[in-house]
């Protein structure tokens, strides 16, 4: 019996150092196949971070280069409603000039205008008075010529009646003489 208790355990023993040796020599297999595999994951991760870096890189600038453009875009339209704006400002202020300058010149053309029709009138009542004097005055100098040609006439009368009273004068100064 004394030799079972140092056999069985030596036997034990012996069973488990063939166990022992047989994992053992797995286990390390298995322990640098598993740190290979976490190598390969950790590479594989790190491929992948590089890829997602380099992909995030691509995405960022595309982005960037895209808000660029958008922004770019965003400042032309800026800048064409500016110019629009400025455009129909000064074509507000220039038609709001231009009204100012007819409405004086319209309101200058119309005093104008009264001032040019009071002469019309006077003149045309100029015109009228000339027309009625040289209507008076046609009048006048047929009127005239007519009295000039009657005294005339009448002073021819007078002549030849002065002629026959002298001539009877004389007939009587002579009947008398003779």
């Amino acid at each position: 019996m004394n030799k079972i208790y140092i056999f069985l355990p030596l036997l034990g023993l012996a069973v488990f150092a063939g166990f022992f040796m047989r994992f053992n020599k797995d286990h390390e297999a298995r322990l640098a196949k598993v740190a290979a595999d976490a190598e390969l994951v950790r590479k594989e991760k790190a491929r992948a971070e590089v890829a997602a870096r380099e992909h995030a890189i691509k995405a960022a600038i595309e982005a960037q280069e895209r808000r660029r453009q958008e922004r770019d875009e965003r400042l032309q339209v800026e800048e064409a409603k500016k110019k629009a704006r400025q455009t129909a400002e000064d074509q507000r202020e220039r038609a709001h000039a231009d009204r100012k300058r007819l409405r004086d010149q319209s309101e200058r053309l119309k005093k104008e205008v009264e001032t040019v029709k009071l002469e019309v009138e006077k003149l045309l009542a100029e015109r009228k008075a000339h027309g009625d004097e040289k209507a008076f005055l046609t009048t006048y100098v047929k009127q005239a010529e007519a009295n000039v040609k009657y005294y005339y006439t009448l002073l021819d009368k007078l002549a030849a009646a002065e002629a026959a009273r002298a001539a009877a004068a004389a007939a009587e100064a002579a009947g008398k003489k003779s």
